[in-house]
Formats: structure tokens, C-alpha cells, sequence
């Protein structure tokens, strides 16, 4: 089920989205939007095509065909640089230097204000921990500061590839609650997880599995559609009613130029 709304209001349009890695298909035409000002959870298995659908909208992923805008530009663009946040499964810190020394750096590179430092840093919780070397940190607190770098410069937009994974429940819980603030005060967040319990904390979902879109809409609306009252159990009646994916839906189309990439800096 796809909802359309007005443009002013989509942070993300994508339509007849293919990729490829290699000769295998990983994107199978996908379509979707996402709202400006909301949490959007992008849930489904590992290896369902989640990390590259975002690479896609970050505009560092190669594209088969299709389009794909964000804020109002083609993804890639060189405008967007400084308005989207972006954190990678993997943290991209510099383990030499410390927490608040790594802040900095990625501060004067992205030309934030000198008291964003001090100010992810609060965000985030990694107030304790700014003088301690980034290669001395728990994976936990590592994706912290990655975290922590795709706030600076106050983006527009949050791509954020399973942030929660390692963390510990309390943590979690207090990441999802600074999720929900910055959306009330008018970030747009795409939020990928393999856990489905984070499914309801989410103000929208878009449920993913072999390279496809099985399900846009609301947590609630996913429950009631599926007749179920927990994610994991509404997930599965989506899969089964979908069934087995078809050869016809990974026939790409001819190739052509997909659109341009950029450098990731978190």
C-alpha cells in the first residue's frame, strides 16, 4: 500500500528505482516517498536490499534506471552535501583522534558553527566520553559519534543504515526519543532496522524484502491490515500474502547512466 502526498511534503520521491551490484538485480522498481518531519522506518532482513536503497538516496550507490529526488533535487547532488545526514553501518571515526577532536574535524569540514561540537555532543550523550580517543570506545559508543557527525550543520534530512544495532535497551530507547525530537522540530529521518519490535516506534514503515516495497503505511495501519497485534507476527502474514517473488519482477530494464555519486563523510 503506497500513500502519495503533496511534493512540499515528501523529504524522498522514488520511482522505478533498479540497481544492480555486478550481474545480480538487488532493486527491483522500487517506488515510494517519504514525508517530510517524520521518523521512516525501513525494516526488513538482512541482505534485502536496505543499505543500497539508501546509498541509492545518498547518492553514492550507481543506479540501474529510475529516479530518485531528495528535497527537491535529483539524489547525488552536489546542493544536498550539507543538508543530509548520513551514517553507515560501520563507524566512521578516526580512532587517533578523541571523541570531541573528530567532532571538530568534520565540523570545520562541513562549515557548522563552533558550538555544534558541544552541541551533538549532548545530543547524543557522548558528554563523559569527548576526551577519550575514538579507537579506546565500545562499538556502541563509536556509532554514537557517528551519529553524532551527521547531526552537525543541523541536516535537513537523516539517512541513518541500523544505528541501534549494539547498543544496549536504555540507549536505544533514548536514541529513538532524539529520533522523534528532531522530527517534531522538522527533520526528515529514513531509519533502517532488522529488529522488528523498532517497527512501532516508528511514524511510518516501509517493509522491504527481496529488493521490493511490500508495505507503506502506518505501524498501525500494518497491525490492522495484517490482523495482528505485534510487528514480527504482521511481517510475516505481509510475506506470506505476498508470496515468492517472480522472475518477471527482476527483468530490469536496458541500462543507462544512473545518476551521481558523492564522497561519504559519515
Amino acid at each position: 500500500m503506497t500513500i502519495t502526498a503533496d511534493v512540499a511534503d515528501v523529504a524522498i520521491s522514488i520511482d522505478g528505482l533498479h540497481v544492480r551490484r555486478g550481474k545480480s538485480p538487488v532493486l527491483h522498481g522500487l517506488r515510494l516517498s517519504v514525508p517530510r518531519g517524520q521518523v521512516v522506518g525501513l525494516l526488513g532482513p538482512s541482505g534485502c536490499g536496505k543499505t543500497t536503497l539508501m546509498r541509492s538516496i545518498v547518492g553514492v550507490q550507481q543506479i540501474e534506471s529510475g529516479t530518485v529526488t531528495v528535497l527537491g533535487q535529483p539524489g547525488g547532488s552536489a546542493g544536498l552535501r550539507h543538508r543530509i545526514g548520513y551514517v553507515t553501518q560501520a563507524a566512521s571515526v578516526y580512532d587517533d583522534l578523541t571523541v570531541r577532536q573528530n567532532l571538530d574535524y568534520f565540523r570545520r569540514v562541513l562549515g557548522a558553527p563552533a558550538g555544534d561540537t558541544q552541541r551533538v555532543l549532548e545530543a547524543t550523550a557522548l558528554t563523559p566520553q569527548a576526551e577519550r580517543l575514538a579507537g579506546d570506545l565500545s562499538g556502541g559508543q563509536r556509532s554514537r559519534v557517528s551519529l553524532a557527525t551527521a547531526l552537525l550543520g543541523s541536516p535537513e534530512l537523516l539517512v541513518l543504515d541500523e544505528p541501534t544495532v549494539g547498543l544496549d535497551p536504555v540507549l536505544r530507547v533514548e536514541l529513538w526519543g532524539m529520533f522523534h525530537r528532531l522530527a517534531a522540530s522538522g527533520v526528515s529521518l529514513l531509519v533502517s532496522s532488522h529488529v522488528m519490535d523498532e517497527a512501532t516506534r516508528c511514524d511510518r514503515l516501509l517493509l522491504m524484502r527481496d529488493g521490493e516495497i511490500l508495505f507503506d503505511d502506518t505501524p498501525a495501519a500494518l497491525l490492522a491490515s495484517a490482523g495482528k497485534s505485534d510487528a514480527e507476527g504482521a511481517f510475516l502474514e505481509v510475506i506470506t500474502r505476498q508470496g515468492p517473488p517472480t522472475p518477471a519482477r527482476h527483468v530490469l530494464p536496458r541500462k543507462r547512466p544512473g545518476h551521481g555519486a558523492r564522497r561519504e563523510h559519515s
